[in-house]
């Protein structure tokens, strides 16, 4: 029997290799040893897509002095493939939630411009093609700050640059690209979007992911209507409307200006590392997956790793089972492509810390029962749900 084992990051806990090993190591305590085992760590996006990226294609990592979100310098990560003219820049590496202390998230003035700051140093290095990947920012500034870094002019009515942050684009009279970086046109751009929300509205960046970057309900709606505002004035100068873009709210509203203003495409990250991984190459001859992350919930459908590999597994008819740190609700969806059963690593009365911090050992001992579930016949791979915790 081959398994291949595919999860991402669970984040503040494993890494996605760090994921799989803990998966390759549970199966180990239970299988015959002649089981054929296929870690292939995966991302969507977010967290680990450079890994990801890099290390499927043999490429190489690359380091720049930028800043974060609050402007401060640092030392940030990226990468370029195999056919060294294709540079990874993960926004999470200069403007990530990560970067900051609970205390310090602002999206009112957190800035992107540090991730400006290194797509220029991938230029310089030669990169011509970018993988642009979005997830885990700290922002809501739209890419105002990225923008700004590499040339673009944010200006207001009386002419002068706007501040950094997202509260400052309520201000915004117009853009002048007329010193924006020349390489600019002649470079291909992907975006990996680990996310399919709109820009503005109950469903757009601000609403749905201001609050966890320390927006308060009175900073979203401001937030959101200065997201409206940068759209307005970047349709007026390109003719490019993002308003109602599935995905422009990624990243606090970054796909959307790089959709506009640089003429990417956007994309679902966790299909770009499918493909490039080799994940469908290895599915035509696995019996089972096993996927996961820190999170299953109703955001998961929206685009998530798990969801991405329980569908590229469904249409080559193999089946899954998860794992996930917090099992919530609305996963239906899962089930209707091949999920077998949903485990959760948070035990009942366990508070979240305590997870997170035996993680490793709670994923080993929870693929494990999996494994032992489906041999004893309590986990069927057909017609069957089950969520475990």
């Amino acid at each position: 029997m081959k398994i291949v084992l595919a999860p991402d990051s669970f984040k503040g806990s494993l890494t996605a290799a760090e994921a799989a090993l803990c998966m390759e190591r549970g199966i180990g305590r239970v299988v015959p040893p002649d089981w054929s085992l296929k870690r292939i760590p995966m991302a969507d996006g977010g967290e680990g897509t450079l890994a990801c990226l890099v290390e499927a294609t043999g490429g190489r990592y690359r380091k720049a002095r930028v800043h974060d979100p609050l402007g401060r310098l640092i030392e940030a990560e990226f990468g370029i493939l195999g056919d060294g003219r294709t540079a990874v820049v993960e926004l999470a590496a200069s403007s990530g939630l990560p970067l900051l202390r609970a205390e310090e998230r602002n999206p009112l003035i957190a800035s992107t411009f540090g991730y400006g700051e290194l797509i220029r140093a991938a230029l310089d290095e030669g990169a011509r093609r970018f993988v642009l990947c979005l997830g885990g920012s700290a922002t809501n500034d739209g890419g105002a700050g990225m923008l700004q870094a590499l040339g673009f002019a944010l200006l207001d009515g009386m002419g002068h640059p706007l501040p950094p942050g997202g509260a400052a684009l309520s201000g915004l009279a117009r853009i002048d690209s007329s010193n924006a970086d020349p390489r600019l046109r002649s470079c291909e751009w992907t975006v990996a979007c680990d996310v399919n929300h709109p820009l503005t509205g109950p469903d757009g960046a601000s609403a749905v992911f201001g609050p966890q970057k320390g927006a308060t309900p009175e900073m979203v709606e401001r937030l959101d209507r200065s997201l409206a505002r940068l759209a307005d004035v970047m349709a007026e100068e390109t003719g490019v409307s993002v308003h109602a873009l599935a995905g422009a709210g990624a990243a606090g509203g970054t796909a959307g200006a790089l959709y506009a203003m640089l003429g990417a495409t956007l994309e679902s990250g966790v299909g770009l590392c499918i493909r490039t991984s080799g994940l469908e190459r290895e599915l035509l001859e696995a019996d089972l997956v096993l996927t996961g992350e820190g999170r299953i919930d109703e955001q998961t459908v929206r685009g998530k790793t798990p969801f991405g590999v329980v569908q590229a597994a469904w249409r080559r008819q193999v089946p899954s089972i998860l794992i996930g740190g917090f099992v919530g609700t609305g996963i239906d969806e899962l089930y209707r492509y091949g999920a077998a059963a949903v485990f959760a690593l948070q035990e009942q009365g366990m508070d979240t810390a305590t997870a997170i911090a035996r993680a490793p050992e709670l994923l080993e001992r929870r693929t494990a029962e999996s494994i032992r579930m489906l041999l004893n016949g309590e986990i069927q791979l057909e017609g069957r749900r089950r969520e475990w915790r």
